[in-house]
């Protein structure tokens, strides 16, 4: 069982900045396992899309729609996830999620939402120029 909570998101105008904040908890994600986590983002009347992953060893990968905007990253105790979001454009509204893959698995090639069975109730970004 993993459990993730999402906060941070909020109202921003286009060109600011949010950081998004994931608490990571439960009885089957432990630090020292391998694990992927990530963060995708829905927008209304579309699908679930990943935006950027990270494994226990920090290897990260992006969506090509947000590299160079944003940051993915996790504390050292592996508790806690985030997602820097710089230069935020109207498209960037959406409702953010943190996600995890199966305890005990590397990412891979992992990087859609089918891959990632443990899922946050998300937290809402707007954006408004």
């Amino acid at each position: 069982q993993v459990e993730l909570v999402e906060s941070g998101g909020g109202s921003v105008q286009s060109g600011g900045s949010l950081r998004l904040s994931c608490a990571v908890s439960g009885s089957s994600f432990q630090a020292w396992k391998p694990y992927c986590v990530g963060w995708f983002r829905q927008q209304t009347g579309k699908e679930r899309v990943a935006l950027a992953r990270i494994d226990r060893d920090g290897y990260t990968r992006y969506a090509d729609s947000v590299k160079g905007r944003f940051t993915i990253s996790q504390d050292a105790a592996k508790t806690s996830l985030f997602l820097q979001m710089n230069d935020l454009k109207d498209d960037d509204t959406a409702m953010y999620f943190c996600a995890s893959g199966q305890p005990g698995l590397w990412c891979r090639d992992r990087f859609s939402a089918a891959d990632f069975g443990y899922w946050g109730q998300g937290t809402p970004v707007t954006v408004s120029s």
